[in-house]
């Protein structure tokens, strides 16, 4: 039987994470009532799906995608404490242009694809969002992934707080 979680315009669907920078585990978290899912995936993931999201809303032309700042908000935190239910495989999203609605898909297990079968597969997590929810979780999620170890001026690697090797100084340490 498969793990399946829905969400239809949770009341909050957020990223977080959990640790230092340079050692942060990443969660997608959605939250509706006393329902809360949690799900880690990689930080590159985060980013690429925050990327999607928005260039999206721009290919649609939701002109308020331009205009959003995070200025006066304070962006909602991971309700704690969690457990994981699963670390995240593949991650779908997709358009409904007739409800105006985003559904993203995060999925566990060893597929690199989104199952479709709803009864047998890898556990799924299902998040219908409005464009409002999309474009606050996208920015906030960007805001997230910069605030982490700031990147080295020479290579644009992170930096860890005793310095790196930077390939660009032939192996010293900056």
């Amino acid at each position: 039987m498969r793990e399946f979680y829905e969400f239809a315009f949770p009341e909050h669907f957020i990223s977080g994470t959990v640790g230092m920078p340079g050692e942060r585990t990443f969660y997608l978290q959605a939250i509706h009532g006393r329902q809360i899912v949690s799900v880690a995936l990689e930080k590159g993931q985060l980013a690429i799906l925050a990327e999607r999201i928005l260039a999206l809303l721009k290919e649609i032309r939701f002109g308020k995608a331009q205009e959003f700042t995070r200025k006066g908000r304070t962006p909602f935190g991971l309700s704690t404490p969690f457990s994981e239910e699963f670390r995240v495989s593949a991650l779908s999203l997709t358009w409904n242009p007739q409800t105006q609605e985003l559904i993203v898909e995060a999925q566990g297990g060893e597929e690199a694809e989104i199952v479709e079968d709803l009864t047998d597969g890898p556990p799924l997590l299902r998040v219908t969002l409005r464009i409002e929810q999309a474009l606050t979780f996208a920015v906030d999620s960007l805001a997230l992934i910069s605030a982490g170890r700031p990147p080295c001026r020479f290579c644009g690697a992170p930096l860890d707080p005793q310095g790196h090797l930077c390939p660009r100084a032939n192996g010293y340490r900056r």
